[in-house]
C-alpha cells in the first residue's frame, strides 16, 4: 500500500508487483465485525477454449471481495471441501498481535486439511486501500484469489476528490494445465516450470489471445466522470506494466476527460529482467464510454491501443518507483527509524543444489534450480514455525542462526562465481520487541540477474534508498532518504542492483518474506523473522485459537 499523489502522462504505465491502493486516510472511530465463509470447492471454468477444474472460493473466479473499513474485525470462515490442502493470507494486512491468522503455510498455521474449518480473525488496523487475499500454499494462488477493499472510517472523506465510482481490476496468470502438475513438474525435473498460457483481467483474457474475444473485461465509463481503479497483481510470476489508452493516469485517482465514441483497450504486459522463458503476451481489457445524452456520434468505433514500455525497461522502472513518497504530514506521519538497532545485508538470487543420486535433473549442469537469500534456501518444515516458536519446541523444526551477511562475498552484480550452490535449511532471525532494522537487499548475477519483488509479512516498511551495481555501506546511506520515503510491504529489488529498507519489529510473532515470484518461492527465495513479545500484555501474541488447524 502506497500513500502517493504521482501523476502520469498518457503514455506512462503503472508497473504492478504487489497492490497499488488508496492513500492513507485518518483513523476510523466507528467499528464493526464483518463475517465472511469462504467455501473451497472445484468447479468448471472455461477460458481459450479449454474447460478445467478449478480450485476456486465460493464457486467465483476470481474470488469474492472482502469489504471493510478500518477497525473492522474480520471473521473469514474457511471450510476445505477439496482433496488439496488450503491456507488463506491476506496480502497486506498487519496483523498485529493476529500472527496466527496471517495464513502461510506451514510458517504461521498447519494447513486446512480435507473437511476441515478454520476462522481467520483479525482486526484491520491503522489501513485503508486496496490490498488482496490468496491461497499461501504450492500455486493455489493460481485460482485462489479475490480483492479487499477498506474503506475509510464512515463520514470521513477520501484525501482527494470522491470518485464516481471504484473499480476493482485484479490481473492473473492462466494455466490450461494444472498449476500444481505444473510446479511438481518443475520441481522434480529441476528446470523451470512451463509458462503460463495467457494473463487475466478479473478472470479474463481479453480479444488478444485466440478464442478468448468474448471473454473480455469491459468497463463501461461515463464521459466527464473520475473513476477509482483498484489494481492488484495476482500473477503467479509475473510483474506487469499497465495503461490505458489516450488517458492519463494518477495513482489513486483516474481522470478521464470527454472523448467520441470510441473504445479504449486496457492492457497489461510483463516487465521481465530474467534469462528464463517467461509468458511473453499481453492481456486486455476494455474501457468504453456511455452516450451522453443529445450528442450524436458516428456509428463506426474507433479503437485506440496503448503504449507499453518494453519488457525489460529497467531503468524506467527504477525511475518510477523512486519517485513515490509518503505523505509525511500531520494526520499521516512517516515514521521512518532514525537510528537503527540492528543491520541486515541479504543477497537474493538464483542458484542450484544437487540433483539426487539417481535421478536425472535438467538444471544448470545436471543441477537443479534453486533461490536463496545469503545462500539459504529456505526449506519449510512439516509443522508450522509458529506453533514450534510458542510451544518451545523448535528443536529440529528450526534453527535461529540465518547468516546477517552473506558468508561468502564475492562481486554480486559482475562475473558471477563457479560454485552457484546454495545450502537448504530452516534458518531463522530473531528480533527482540522494538527493535529497529535496516535490511539492505541485494540482487546477484547468479544464473542472471534479475528483479525481485520481495514481500515482508506483518510490516509496512519503508524505502529509504535504491541504486544499480553493488550497494557500498560508506556512501550509499548519506543519500537515503529518512524523511519521506514511501510506505510498501512488497518492493522490488532492481536487477543488478540493491535496495534498502527500514522496520520498526512492533509486531510479535513469526513473519514470512518472500520473493511473490511463486516459482522463486517454491525455490526458496524465503525466509522467517521471530519477533519476540514485548513486556507489557497489549505487546504479546495472544495464545493459538482452538481451531488451529494441526498438521
Amino acid at each position: 500500500m502506497e500513500p502517493c499523489h504521482l501523476s502520469l502522462p498518457a503514455s506512462m504505465v503503472i508497473r504492478l508487483f504487489g497492490v497499488f491502493a488508496a492513500l492513507l486516510l485518518p483513523e476510523f472511530v466507528f467499528c464493526m465485525t464483518r463475517n465472511y465463509t469462504f467455501n473451497i470447492v472445484q468447479h468448471n471454468v472455461t477460458r481459450l477454449c479449454h474447460t478445467k477444474s478449478i480450485v476456486s472460493v465460493n464457486g467465483h473466479f476470481p474470488g469474492p471481495r472482502i469489504v471493510a473499513r478500518e477497525g473492522d474485525q474480520l471473521l473469514v470462515k474457511v471450510v476445505n471441501h477439496v482433496s488439496n490442502n488450503i491456507t488463506i493470507h491476506w496480502h497486506g494486512i498487519r496483523q498485529l498481535r493476529s500472527g496466527w491468522a496471517d495464513g502461510p503455510a506451514y510458517v504461521t498455521q498447519c494447513p486446512i486439511q480435507t473437511g476441515q474449518t478454520f476462522t481467520y480473525n483479525f482486526t484491520i488496523t491503522g489501513q485503508r486501500g486496496t490490498l488482496f487475499w490468496h491461497a499461501h500454499i504450492s500455486w493455489l494462488r493460481a485460482t485462489v484469489y479475490g480483492p479487499i477493499i477498506i474503506h475509510p472510517k464512515r463520514n470521513e472523506s477520501y484525501p482527494f476528490r470522491k470518485p464516481y465510482k471504484e473499480v476493482p481490476i485484479i490481473f492473473g496468470e492462466w494455466w490450461n494445465a494444472d498449476p500444481e502438475a505444473v510446479i511438481n513438474q518443475a520441481l522434480q525435473t529441476g528446470t523451470g516450470p512451463n509458462v503460463s498460457d495467457a494473463y487475466t483481467i478479473n478472470g479474463f483474457p481479453g480479444p488478444l489471445y485466440n478464442c478468448s474475444s468474448k471473454d473480455t473485461f469491459r468497463l463501461k465509463v461515463k464521459p466527464g466522470k473520475t473513476y477509482m481503479l483498484r489494481l492488484i497483481n495476482a500473477a503467479m510470476n509475473d510483474e506487469l506494466f499497465f495503461s490505458i489508452a489516450n488517458h492519463t493516469v494518477i495513482i489513486v485517482e483516474a481522470d478521464a476527460p470527454y472523448y467520441p465514441n470510441a473504445t479504449f483497450l486496457m492492457a497489461a504486459r510483463p516487465y521481465f529482467t530474467g534469462q528464463g522463458t517467461f509468458d511473453n503476451s499481453t492481456v486486455a481489457g476494455i474501457l468504453e464510454y456511455e452516450h451522453p445524452l443529445n450528442h450524436t456520434f458516428n456509428t463506426k468505433k474507433m479503437v485506440f491501443k496503448p503504449t507499453l514500455p518494453p519488457l525489460n525497461a529497467t531503468t524506467l522502472v527504477a525511475n518510477f518507483t523512486g519517485k513515490f513518497r509518503s505523505l509525511n504530514n500531520p494526520n499521516f506521519t512517516a515514521s521512518v527509524p532514525q537510528t537503527v538497532d540492528k543491520q541486515f545485508y541479504f543477497t537474493v538470487g538464483l542458484g542450484s543444489s544437487p540433483c539426487p543420486k539417481n535421478t536425472t535433473c535438467q538444471g544448470p549442469n545436471g543441477t537443479k534450480l534453486a533461490a536463496a537469500l545469503n545462500n539459504v534456501s529456505f526449506a519449510l518444515p512439516t509443522t508450522a514455525l509458529l506453533q514450534a516458536y510458542v510451544t518451545k519446541k523448535s528443536n529440529g523444526v528450526y534453527t535461529t542462526d540465518f547468516p546477517t551477511k552473506p558468508p561468502s562475498p564475492f562481486n554480486y552484480t559482475g562475473t558471477p562465481p563457479n560454485n552457484t550452490l546454495v545450502s537448504n535449511a530452516t534458518r531463522l532471525v530473531v528480533l527482540p520487541f522494538n527493535t529497529s532494522v535496516e535490511l539492505v537487499l541485494q540482487d546477484t548475477s547468479i544464473l542472471g540477474a534479475e528483479d525481485h519483488p520481495l514481500h515482508l509479512h506483518g510490516f509496512n516498511f519503508f524505502v529509504v534508498g535504491q541504486g544499480f551495481g553493488n550497494y557500498n555501506p560508506t556512501q550509499d546511506p548519506a543519500n537515503f532518504n529518512l524523511v519521506d520515503p514511501v510506505e510498501r510491504n512488497t518492493f522490488g529489488v532492481p536487477a543488478g542492483g540493491w535496495v534498502a529498507i527500514r522496520f520498526l519489529a512492533d509486531n510479535p510473532g513469526v513473519w514470512f518474506m518472500h520473493c511473490h515470484f511463486d516459482v522463486h518461492t517454491s525455490w526458496g527465495l524465503r525466509m522467517a523473522w521471530i519477533v519476540m513479545d514485548g513486556p507489557l500484555p497489549s505487546q504479546k501474541l495472544p495464545p493459538p485459537p482452538s481451531d488451529l488447524p494441526k498438521c
